[in-house]
């Protein structure tokens, strides 16, 4: 699936962080169930890969992706697990050339104009704004955007579900990234009906494309 039609499907992408790979099953279907299906499960703990697997293998409806790339070891060890997507919270040439070569479909993470510029002169399209809220929020986005009218971003870092829908009024916002659909309590405490709803709330933020 095509990275664009990926942040099109659906206005909140989970940024999941498991540290027990016991929870990864209950916590996709609680936000599969709720109308989240890009789960972006995070490669910052031992957990990760095999979450990855486990909710590749049962649940076809999602699509599920590798967070936290920040180099081509993670690369490959995201494709070996059946991540469908990756993305970085940051770019170099390097990690670039390699997502290219991969094939992968893949969000790369951007802070300022010139990394912007070097990812679409690297062929990338749509790009992830990180830490969104300290690089300047939507009024960074509304300036990037009278510049490279043609890049299509997920703003990632410091969005909450009272601040999302101003960041998806934003015509070159395809999705945001939030972690407020999964916070560790709920998770930890397998409170999955808590989670369905946080999830269910977030889905209503935008009809899918």
């Amino acid at each position: 699936m095509p990275i664009m039609q990926i942040l099109n499907a659906g206005p909140v992408m989970p940024v999941i962080v498991l540290r027990d790979v016991a929870q990864a099953l209950p916590l996709a279907r609680a936000l599969v169930a709720g109308g989240i299906r890009v789960l972006e499960v995070t490669l910052r703990t031992p957990a990760a890969l095999d979450a990855i697997r486990l909710i590749r293998d049962a649940l076809p409806e999602a699509i599920v992706g590798a967070g936290t790339i920040t180099n081509a070891a993670d690369l490959d060890a995201a494709i070996a697990a059946g991540a469908q997507f990756g993305v970085s919270p940051a770019s170099n040439p390097a990690l670039l050339a390699a997502v290219r070569a991969s094939g992968l479909p893949f969000l790369p993470g951007t802070m300022t104009p010139s990394e912007v510029l070097t990812a679409r002169d690297a062929g990338f399209r749509a790009l992830k704004l990180f830490p969104a809220q300290q690089a300047g929020g939507i009024g960074m986005l509304k300036a990037l955007g009278s510049v490279f009218p043609n890049i299509l971003f997920c703003p990632t870092g410091g969005i909450d579900a009272a601040a999302a829908s101003s960041y998806l009024a934003l015509p070159n916002v395809g999705c945001v990234g939030g972690s407020w659909l999964a916070p560790a309590a709920l998770v930890d405490a397998g409170k999955w009906i808590e989670i369905e709803a946080l999830a269910r709330a977030a889905a209503a933020l935008r009809e899918p494309k």
